[in-house]
């Protein structure tokens, strides 16, 4: 079905400006709408030229495309409803403009009214008639007086109209009443309950007003007795300021008496004082006098550990041996010997301290420093597994660190701080020792050994711990 953007080039039509088919001059793009309404003389009052377009939409189906006007042809294609709809205005411009097809249109709208038609057509209108057809088929007819019929069919549309409006406000002015008859009626409901409210809030304020003044004889009451509170109060304020004083007053005999008796307290306690200062320094000298002697019978004897046993003195000059040969004496141990070093890690709780780069050097001194520690703390770490000694070796830390070896279990590796050397720190480990425990301290150094003899220490060389350290 066609749809109305196909009016814009109807086939076999006459282009924009052009003349129409039937030779009226006039194209269906030159009046459209409002303008060709307003080309109908005499002028139709809306509802009869809808009506007309109507009649004339339905009757375009009942002729044929002869009879049709060539941009009308393609409106008779369209369904009755959308003719009127779509081509209403174009079918408004040719009735006014091609009297041959309004006459046929007419004809057609004559036929389909029937005996309302043949009237009109006679010139004869029925009362009972409805103007607005009437009219339209009177335009579309035009029998003899159809102006007449037109501009009587207006007026009477427009009295309609003007009764229709009239009754509109009728009916507005009736809704309006019966709007405001109801608003007063919920007018007179709300006044009823905001009277009973009142009436409420007026109750609830004689309440108020009696709970008022029985709270308000109550602060009176409360009043009074706060009054003979705060007297009471005052006296008993007085009484206790009296009982305070005479408080203060027995305190500060008491403090005398306190003060009297520490005193005496400390004049007894630094009596006791002075008499154990006394006694602490007798005995504190006499102390003193007995480590001091037994330091100087230590230097004095300064006893190397024994190489030859009283037994074997004996038997080596008093006694023969089996087989006629005397026995040799026992064998004399070297300083540097391992077995003295052995001799003396079999002691009870001994510390061996080690000047670390003392002995690397003098063993091994081709390596790199981080070789030479790492060798000597792993070879110091199997005596240490063996004996159970305490075993601690110092290096000098003067030298930036590369790396340091994760020392073995029951060795400490130790490095001196900035400012101290390892001889300064090997120093400081054995004065820290309690005296009698036995301590060796490898170290080639005679410095050291001098100075850690001095606190009871047993030096030995590094050769001693090379030699232990080969042998293992």
């Amino acid at each position: 079905m066609p749809d109305r953007d196909d009016l814009a080039d109807p086939p076999g039509g006459t282009p924009p400006g052009g003349t129409s088919a039937d030779g009226s001059g006039m194209s269906g793009y030159d009046l459209i709408g409002e303008d060709a309404v307003a080309a109908v003389d005499p002028p139709l009052p809306e509802p009869v030229r809808q009506r007309v377009v109507v009649l004339a939409a339905n009757a375009l189906g009942a002729l044929s495309a002869d009879e049709l006007p060539v941009p009308l042809r393609r409106v008779a294609n369209f369904a009755p409803h959308r003719r009127a709809r779509l081509g209403g205005p174009l079918i408004a411009l040719h009735l006014d403009s091609d009297p041959l097809f309004r006459q046929r249109v007419g004809a057609r709208a004559q036929e389909s009214a029937g005996a309302l038609g043949a009237a009109i057509a006679e010139g004869t209108v029925p009362a009972a008639a409805d103007p607005v057809e009437v009219a339209a088929l009177a335009y579309l007819c035009r029998p003899a007086g159809w102006a007449d019929l037109v501009t009587s069919a207006t007026e009477a549309v427009r009295v309609d109209a003007e009764n229709t409006a009239v009754a509109d406000r009728i009916q507005t002015a009736e809704q309006r009443a019966a709007r405001a008859e109801h608003e007063r009626a919920v007018a007179r409901v709300e006044a009823d309950k905001l009277r009973d409210e009142l009436a409420r809030l007026r109750e609830e304020a004689a309440a108020l007003r009696e709970e008022v003044r029985t709270l308000g004889r109550g602060l009176r009451e409360s009043q009074a007795k706060e009054k003979r509170a705060t007297e009471l109060l005052a006296v008993e304020k007085g009484r206790a300021q009296r009982a305070a004083a005479d408080n203060e007053a027995e305190l500060r005999r008491l403090r005398i008496r306190l003060a009297d008796a520490e005193d005496l307290a400390s004049g007894a306690r630094h009596a006791a004082k002075e008499a154990r200062a006394v006694d602490e320094a007798r005995l504190w000298l006499l102390l003193e006098t007995i480590g001091q002697a037994a330091v100087g019978l230590k230097r004095e004897l300064a006893i190397e550990p024994a190489t030859l046993l009283p037994g074997d003195h004996v038997a080596s000059t008093h006694a023969e041996r089996p087989g006629g040969a005397a026995t040799a004496g026992a064998r004399a141990l070297d300083a540097d010997d391992p077995a003295r070093l052995d001799q003396l890690l079999a002691l009870p709780k001994v510390h061996l301290i080690v000047d670390g780069y003392n002995v690397t050097k003098n063993g091994y001194g081709e390596l790199s420093l981080e070789q030479q520690r790492s060798r000597l703390i792993t070879g110091i770490g199997g005596i240490a597994a063996q004996t159970g000694a305490e075993v601690t070796v110092v290096f000098d830390g003067a030298e930036k660190l590369v790396a340091a070896p994760t020392p073995p279990r029951g060795v400490r590796v130790l490095f001196s701080r900035k400012g101290e050397t390892a001889d300064e720190l090997i120093r400081r480990l054995v004065r820290a020792e309690p005296a009698g425990r036995p301590v060796v301290v490898i170290s080639t150094d005679r410095e050291v050994a001098e100075g850690v003899r001095r606190h009871g220490a047993y030096p030995l060389s590094s050769d001693t711990l090379l030699r232990r350290l080969a042998r293992a």
